[in-house]
């Protein structure tokens, strides 16, 4: 499944005011809690990960807590998506696209002080990609044949095949560079080369951070000396701890129904900005009725988006056509393909040999969009005389048993949050049962070269195959909702990669 990653994911910061008496703010008439509330953050998330090491597991909330905070890549993706020099700091491809050689930083070191050089980055790559290896990308690095160390700062990728998204993989949290003896124990004493050190992990409760005096890029200027991630599950609950100031941030806000109850609020801000997170209907294309491409595309015909936005999260999202987001390089508006048309529904359900309708039952999570939008889906189906049963299917242990292994499901929804994940309807297995030879070639083809307006014209080409032949119901990216204290600076208002990162967080007056 790889960092699919669906959405039974929201995730939110927090940061605990450790409150020492600053004897200069004493000196203004501040408490000492209100000197550290200035370089403290608590940043709230719905969803508390199971474990720390993202390089080892694939849920969302592990990089929320870990990527760029703790652990940094040869590459990062930054705030736009695009791809940065990180650990290393430039590097060099070869015409045939075969060797990557990379220039790595000098002078970095992890938190428990052990340097970072070229055998270090081997040694992360070789366990990503070995044949034991557990990382949740491990096809990231399939298409590497050898990692060399010339010398210990130049790193050597020579590859079996091009793979023209291998540096952009490389910024991912499932590519972090780890140090190789703390590297077993990352799971819950994570250690890396990052602004902020780990500092302690109360199960059910928080996690601490404190900023690390010792770290390598001088150029960032961290105005934050500890941030803590304090994990809380119920929107009520996330909307009290908010409004009472226990937590500073919640990034993604998990009730879009509640996003009205701060208006007026002169101390938080709601800021709106857009995710990877594709909620989609994914059918069974092997099992019958859905085996029929006519009764797919009549069934996204019977869906008004619009309706399914604003039924399932308060109208906050935005309608797609494809397995695609506005966020993301090449994208096309194919909502048109298939617009809302009972009539027409209808009348290729006749021909698909379905006059009546028919009668099945969709498998959905237990997590709030997946059930209003299944509701929403039930009353627009029975419009053409299709009858949809809901079974609420515990997320993620039975629904990933189910679906996502045993394939054993007639319709399912899901909101996916890795981003770029167009190439999961090429995998096999994958649990759509999806097979189409020349969308396959289409991605082949991506990876063949590494010219971005060549990658974006072939990934255009790639999202109208899916919007043609409808293997899963697209309907909406869901939106980033954040609600923070307005005097709280350096949060990502989008969210090209699931993340929450602190580098740039700060307080100002």
């Amino acid at each position: 499944m790889g960092r699919m990653t669906l959405l039974g994911s929201a995730t939110i910061l927090k940061s605990a005011a450790f409150g020492l008496a600053i004897s200069a703010g004493l000196l203004l008439g501040q408490t000492g809690a209100e000197a550290a509330a200035k370089t403290a953050i608590t940043v709230g998330m719905a969803i508390e990960p199971a474990g720390l090491d993202p390089t080892v597991a694939a849920p969302v909330a592990i990089g929320q807590v870990t990527w760029q905070n703790i652990f940094e890549g040869l590459t990062t993706i930054d705030k736009d998506g695009k791809i940065k020099p990180q650990l290393a700091e430039s590097w060099q491809i070869s015409p045939d696209g075969l060797t990557y050689t990379f220039k790595l930083r000098q002078g970095v070191k992890f938190h428990n002080g052990v340097a970072f050089d070229s055998a270090v980055a081997k040694f992360s790559i070789d366990r990503a990609r070995g044949a034991d290896s557990v990382n949740p990308q491990k096809r990231y690095f399939a298409s590497i044949d050898t990692v060399e160390t010339p010398d210990a700062a130049t790193l050597v990728l020579k590859l079996k095949q091009p793979a023209g998204s291998l540096l952009y993989w490389l910024g991912w949290p499932s590519s972090t560079i780890v140090e190789p003896k703390s590297a077993a124990d990352n799971k819950t004493t994570p250690i890396g080369t990052g602004p902020f050190k780990f500092v302690s992990w109360s199960k059910g409760s928080k996690v601490d951070l404190a900023r690390n005096t010792d770290y390598w890029n001088k150029a960032v200027s961290l105005k934050l000396d500890t941030a803590a991630f304090r994990f809380i599950s119920d929107p009520q609950a996330q909307a009290a701890a908010l409004k009472a100031g226990d937590v500073d941030a919640f990034p993604e806000f998990g009730a879009p129904e509640l996003i009205k109850s701060f208006e007026g609020d002169k101390r938080l801000t709601t800021v709106i900005g857009n995710t990877e997170l594709k909620v989609v209907a994914g059918m069974n294309n092997t099992r019958k009725p859905f085996s029929d491409k006519k009764v797919r595309q009549a069934l996204m015909m019977a869906v008004d988006r619009a309706t399914v936005v604003e039924g399932a999260w308060s109208g906050f999202g935005t309608p797609i056509g494809s397995h695609y987001t506005p966020n993301d390089r090449g994208y096309k508006d194919l909502t048109g393909v298939y617009p809302y048309d009972t009539a027409k529904a209808k009348a290729l359900l006749a021909e698909a040999g379905f006059p009546n309708g028919f009668t099945f039952t969709i498998k959905a999570p237990q997590m709030a969009y997946a059930q209003r939008t299944s509701q929403v889906l039930q009353a627009m189906f029975a419009e053409i005389g299709v009858t949809m049963n809901i079974e609420t299917t515990e997320f993620p242990a039975k629904w990933v048993a189910d679906v996502l292994k045993a394939a054993d499901y007639d319709m399912t929804i899901v909101a996916h949050a890795e981003p770029m994940d167009i190439d999961i309807y090429s995998r096999d297995p994958y649990y759509f049962n999806y097979k189409n030879p020349a969308f396959n070639d289409v991605l082949k083809k991506v990876e063949m070269t590494s010219d971005a307006a060549g990658q974006e014209k072939l990934y255009g080409e790639a999202q109208t195959i899916l919007a043609n032949d409808v293997p899963a119901l697209f309907l909406f990216v869901m939106p980033k909702l954040g609600v923070w204290d307005g005097k709280v600076k350096g949060l990502w208002e989008n969210e090209p990669i699931p993340s929450n990162v602190l580098t740039d967080v700060h307080w100002v007056e």
